[in-house]
């Protein structure tokens, strides 16, 4: 099973209303819940032997989508600070992106360029260990878009409900208020 991990400690985070953050949790909860749910009810059809049915394919296709709106509200989560923390120029994944990007200013604008494409999704910075590179990437939905083998870095969420309730239809907005919020030593960690 699954548990909902708490991330209380981001209430007053400046730009994000608790009320933006209290519904954004409870989406959230909710990817936990039908996660548990559908693990539980495969799980009980493959015992039962009705693994070949089309109900347990659609059910299985929906694990991924439930699974990874889970995996991904908590990657997000967990790289916002109140107030953020500043990337470190010395830090190794300051470093890498110089090296991948050119400096850390030519990220930050693909970064934000990545997150500001028309659609619902994500924008992730992920890090390819078999070519040892960075890439920022959009996520169209929780369960597509996905670069093969790559870890998630960094991760902004931009379907409406990140930013909706707060700014509107003023995404770039957002975009500010994410990059002022960052924990980049969260970040640092997962390279």
């Amino acid at each position: 099973m699954y548990q909902a991990k708490n991330f209380d400690a981001l209430f007053g985070t400046p730009g994000f209303s608790d009320e933006l953050l209290k519904n954004h949790f409870a989406l959230y909860q909710g990817y936990v819940t039908n996660t548990n749910k559908l693990a539980e009810t495969l799980a009980l059809m493959a015992t039962e032997g009705r693994t070949g049915t089309p109900e347990y394919n659609e059910l299985k296709r929906r694990f991924g989508w439930e699974f990874n709106g889970l995996r991904l509200h908590e990657l997000y989560f967990a790289n916002l600070k109140n107030g953020g923390v500043i990337l470190n120029p010395e830090a190794a994944l300051a470093q890498k992106i110089i090296v991948d990007f050119g400096s850390q200013e030519n990220w930050e604008k693909d970064f934000r360029a990545t997150g500001a494409l028309r659609g619902i999704g994500w924008a992730v910075l992920y890090y390819d260990q078999i070519d040892d590179r960075l890439f920022n990437s959009w996520i169209n939905e929780h369960d597509a878009g996905h670069l093969a083998g790559a870890k998630p870095i960094l991760v902004m969420d931009v379907f409406e409900h990140a930013f909706m309730l707060d700014y509107g239809l003023k995404r770039a907005d957002y975009i500010e208020v994410f990059f002022k919020n960052i924990n980049w030593g969260e970040a640092g960690q997962r390279v």
